[in-house]
């Protein structure tokens, strides 16, 4: 039984998500992590208003050495948009922190079972705006804002990317949208799938948490669901990577399609027989370790070329 079989084994008791029972569960189990952190990390937890009044939580992680003229990264945790904190991330947070010094923000965005699309959405932009406002403290260039997360986050870096661009406040300089929730409308991979971690029931399931009715309706935006968005022209360059046998691999393969057809600089691999999430899951499998080489290969790349132009 090899490290990818062993670790589906391992979480089978836990993924997929099938009932809102275990939504509930899972959601609870999350909260322990808040506030956890490694000690090789600066970690800070900020607070900003949102519109209702209510407080967004801002996980900020950071050398304990600061460094100038390093990257800010704004990173979106997975979970269906239904569950997760931006603690169970760390291990890509710290990552990327290691190899380039930058400041990475991590939204604890409201989850759908409390309130649906767009509020995840526009915790993710208030993040955002906090970063380009505050990150020159970290050492942040101002040209240099990255985008970035797993899943469910994946699809919010989509969907941030597109509102982003449309709003024309913010500039980002590269986005990792990593096997990226991206479509609720049938696809041939998300279809009677039945592999291990994230398949067809989970995948409907939390898509109908999050966009309520609107679910494989006309009338779903764009910025919920970016599969649907018809002009990917202006976005910026895009790392991502994929499993085979996973539910999202078609819509992840059609978004790469279109960004290259809109002309846009793209870094991306297919790994066979991964499903959602190997990466993290069996961190020890061979591909796994390729997953990881071939984002953090593609990050630093960013680091050294992409950069956006600023306004006078």
């Amino acid at each position: 039984m090899d490290a990818l079989r062993r670790a589906a084994v391992r979480m089978r008791l836990f993924l997929p998500i099938h009932s809102l029972w275990k939504v509930r569960v899972a959601k609870a189990a999350c909260k322990w992590m808040r506030g956890f952190h490694s000690r090789k990390l600066r970690y800070e937890q900020k607070y900003i208003s949102r519109s209702d009044g209510t407080k967004l939580r801002l996980c900020v992680y950071s050398p304990l050495t600061p460094r100038e003229n390093v990257p800010g990264l704004l990173w979106i945790h997975g979970g269906g948009f239904a569950i997760g904190v931006p603690e169970q991330d760390e291990v890509y947070i710290r990552r990327f922190v290691e190899a380039s010094g930058c400041v990475v923000v991590s939204p604890d965005y409201a989850l759908s079972p409390d309130a649906p699309y767009p509020a995840a959405l526009n915790d993710c932009y208030s993040a955002l705006l906090w970063l380009a406002d505050k990150g020159a403290a970290y050492g942040m260039r101002e040209d240099q804002i990255f985008v970035g997360g797993d899943s469910a986050g994946g699809g919010l870096t989509a969907a941030l990317s597109l509102f982003t661009r449309d709003r024309g406040e913010v500039k980002i300089a590269f986005q990792m949208p990593l096997y990226p929730m991206l479509d609720d409308r049938p696809t041939a991979s998300n279809t009677d799938n039945h592999a291990p971690i994230w398949d067809s029931a989970a995948n409907d399931m939390c898509w109908k948490l999050y966009l309520g009715a609107q679910y494989r309706t006309a009338d779903a935006s764009a910025y919920a669901a970016p599969a649907r968005a018809a002009d990917y022209s202006g976005l910026p360059p895009t790392c991502t990577f994929v499993g085979s046998v996973e539910p999202f691999r078609d819509e992840t393969t059609a978004y790469i399609e279109r960004l290259r057809e809109a002309g846009v600089r793209v870094h991306f691999r297919e790994f066979e027989g991964g499903y959602h999430a190997f990466d993290t899951l069996a961190p020890k499998a061979g591909i796994s370790k390729e997953a990881s080489a071939f984002l953090m290969d593609a990050f630093q790349y960013a680091v050294q070329h992409y950069f956006t132009e600023l306004s006078e």
